[in-house]
């Protein structure tokens, strides 16, 4: 027997090796092929697992390590940083979404419970992808990039509840018990959890980091109690593991945790997503072919959609609105174990389960490529989504300047660097950016500005290229200031172009494009520093001064909301 196990996962891992390399060539994340793994060793294609029942154990400790490391960084003082908007836009998104997705799901022939579950797996995002798409194009601490880890984290307190209830909703029982059963046994939790996490929990992790072994021990025995208590008192292994997390979450060691932990959860988790593609069995033949491919498009399209009209609602340019949208133009892993819950329950069939894994195939590698090209694709439809902008919206962020020498596109910590250097040489100019909250910065300081986004031509257009001296962009996205030189270059040669960006390569293509100089903001702090040491010496007096200067700097920066990018999620 055992030496079957070993043969089967031996099989199952070669094949998830081979695809993922597949995957790692088209720059797919590995998620896809962990699932494809699942369907072509499950009953779709060669059935080579047999023993599923030890395959969905392992694959149960590995979803518990995955909820386990969110739940990690999901701390809720963090969530003073998302802002309104993001709480805003989150409830709307998922209010609508569902409310659409089972309209849909209904009309594809989906009973109300099945369309019920349906149109919740496909309201969420995947927080794992998206963050890792954001941070892997630098786009983490972005205005969208911000919004949409904002919506992320929203998802994900929403989702907690949703898996409370659903875990519990299956007992015996009125609805009307369950549900207040649900809230009280939630509440209870609450409380134990801000007691544990602020009185009991850092005494213990502190004294447990003081080796790491038994850091490493204590973090799998803490999500393995904790699940274990949370499945005994009704709710579900996957609820106990992320309210394991969360209550780690504040610890200074939580990121030590993590990176322990990481390792158990990237191979267990493996088993998971080739669990779920193995559960890809249609009873009726290719009859569930339609609802994937309407399902797909409406994660893909509709959702966007509806993302984008509420950001307009909001007061956002349809720049910021598209590019949070697209990000969030896919299926959750949350909602792949919300169906197989509810599968496992004997709430939904095996169609669903499915179903929701197929859109979720298709809808990660499609966003995927969407993240990736979002500024080429945004330039071919940006005139389509006008409708979704705020007409007074150009007309209330208008500023009166005219006379400008200077152009800044893109107000940010380069830029508020840059705006005191222009106010320095007694030049005129003018701020071009999208953030509204950064505009109405702008008109507290009597900053002259402009409201809209760089990469639109029409928008160019408008502004006196032929008659500025200068033109700085701080965005450092390579298309959108190609784009921009070649119309400074088009109408004004003579006009200094300084441009960001963060990669070498891109910093050759914007030169030869016709770049005057290109900031590399990750390179800057090293020449700082060595222009700091040419100037002081090792003379500590003047070390010391300069600090008191900096301390006083950055107490201006902290207040104005400036911070520097943030990888984890």
């Amino acid at each position: 027997m055992a030496q079957n196990i070993f043969f089967e996962l031996s099989i199952v891992i070669l094949i998830a090796m081979v695809i993922s390399i597949v995957m790692k060539m088209l720059r797919q994340p590995l998620i896809i092929g962990y699932i494809l793994t699942g369907v072509i060793a499950g009953p779709f294609l060669f059935d080579l697992v047999k023993s599923s029942d030890f395959l969905a154990g392992l694959s149960e400790i590995g979803i518990a390590f995955l909820l386990f490391i969110v739940g990690l960084n999901l701390n809720i003082k963090t969530l003073k940083e998302v802002g309104f908007v993001s709480f805003l836009a989150g409830l709307g998104q998922i209010g609508f979404t569902f409310l659409v997705g089972y309209i849909v799901s209904l009309n594809l022939g989906f009973s109300n419970v099945n369309s019920a579950f349906i149109s919740m797996a496909l309201t969420f995002s995947s927080t794992i992808i998206v963050v890792k798409m954001l941070s892997d194009k630098k786009d983490i601490d972005s205005l969208y990039g911000k919004i949409t880890v904002g919506i992320l984290l929203v998802q994900d307190l929403v989702v907690v509840f949703i898996l409370m209830f659903i875990s519990t909703s299956y007992q015996s029982g009125a609805i009307a018990d369950v549900l207040f059963s649900v809230l009280a046994k939630g509440a209870a939790l609450i409380i134990l959890l801000i007691i544990s996490s602020t009185y009991i929990m850092p005494r213990i992790v502190h004294f447990m980091a003081k080796s790491q072994e038994l850091l490493f021990l204590f973090s799998i025995g803490w999500v393995m109690i904790i699940s274990t208590l949370m499945y005994k008192a009704g709710f579900s292994i996957e609820i106990g593991a992320l309210f394991a997390g969360v209550s780690l979450a504040s610890s200074p060691y939580h990121y030590e945790m993590s990176s322990k932990i990481k390792p158990l959860r990237d191979f267990f988790v493996i088993l998971f997503f080739v669990l779920l593609g193995s559960q890809m069995v249609f009873d009726k033949g290719n009859i569930m072919t339609v609802p994937i491919i309407f399902l797909s498009i409406f994660v893909l399209l509709v959702k966007t959609l509806i993302v984008i009209m509420l950001m307009g609602m909001i007061g956002y340019h349809r720049k910021v609105g598209f590019d949070t949208g697209l990000s969030l133009a896919q299926i959750s892993e949350f909602s792949l174990v919300l169906v197989l819950i509810g599968y496992n329950s004997g709430q939904i069939s095996r169609d669903v389960v499915s179903v929701v894994t197929a859109v979720g195939l298709i809808t990660i590698a499609i966003s995927a490529y969407m993240m990736q090209y979002n500024n080429s694709i945004y330039r071919k439809i940006s005139k389509l989504l006008v409708i979704f902008e705020k007409k007074r919206l150009k007309d209330e962020f208008l500023s009166e300047q005219k006379n400008y020498k200077i152009i800044l596109f893109g107000y940010n910590r380069i830029g508020y660097s840059l705006l005191k250097s222009f106010k320095k040489i007694q030049k005129s100019f003018l701020v071009v950016d999208f953030n509204p909250d950064i505009i109405k910065l702008l008109k507290e300081q009597d900053a002259p500005y402009k409201y809209g986004d760089v990469g639109d031509a029409e928008l160019l257009d408008e502004l006196n290229l032929n008659r500025i001296e200068m033109g700085i962009s701080t965005i450092p996205d390579v298309q959108t200031n190609l784009l921009l030189i070649s119309r400074i270059r088009e109408i004004n040669k003579n006009a200094v172009v300084i441009i960001t960006c963060h990669q070498i390569d891109d910093a050759f293509k914007l030169y030869e494009a016709g770049a005057d100089y290109v900031i590399m903001p990750h390179f800057l702090g090293g020449e700082h520093t060595s222009t700091l040491i040419e100037k002081f010496g090792t003379k500590v007096n003047n070390f010391i001064r300069e600090k008191y200067r900096h301390i006083e700097e950055l107490k201006k920066r902290k207040y104005m909301g400036h911070e520097h990018p943030r990888i984890q999620h």
